[in-house]
């Protein structure tokens, strides 16, 4: 199997005003960094990064998928979403972020289990309060 956590870059580096996104941003990449570093254990083929910036071609680094949705008559893509691609093709598409988080901190929980290292990746309260709704 194979992931590709693709974030926004302005949202990332807290350009886009909003603190919360940008905490949440930082907590997605900061669980995605423990899964790549301990992928393995888990039967995780690889773990891409990609961050997106305004004005890119749909974001899609590692694995061709690219997420979209019509807001006001017009199309707009996914700069921050999850890519899973399974060993047959298929592949699983979460642009949400509260869904981004829970597939990456479910993965870490599978990893705390396979080592007795501390994988644990310490949440911002944003990134904790929005799993707990």
């Amino acid at each position: 199997m194979r992931m590709e956590l693709r974030v926004c870059k302005h949202c990332y580096d807290g350009e886009h005003g909003n603190p919360q996104k940008t905490e949440v941003t930082r907590d997605m990449v900061r669980c995605a960094e423990r899964v790549r570093e301990y992928k393995d254990l888990i039967g995780l083929d690889s773990l891409y990064i990609t961050s997106v910036r305004e004005g890119d071609p749909g974001g899609a680094e590692a694995l061709p998928a690219v997420v979209a949705r019509i807001e006001d008559d017009q199309i707009s893509l996914s700069d921050t979403q999850l890519v899973m691609e399974d060993d047959d093709g298929n592949m699983l598409v979460y642009p949400e972020p509260k869904d981004i988080l829970e597939v990456l901190t479910r993965n870490i929980d599978q990893i705390s289990q396979q080592t007795r290292q501390d994988v644990t990746v310490e949440l911002s309260t944003e990134g904790a309060e929005l799993l707990s709704v």
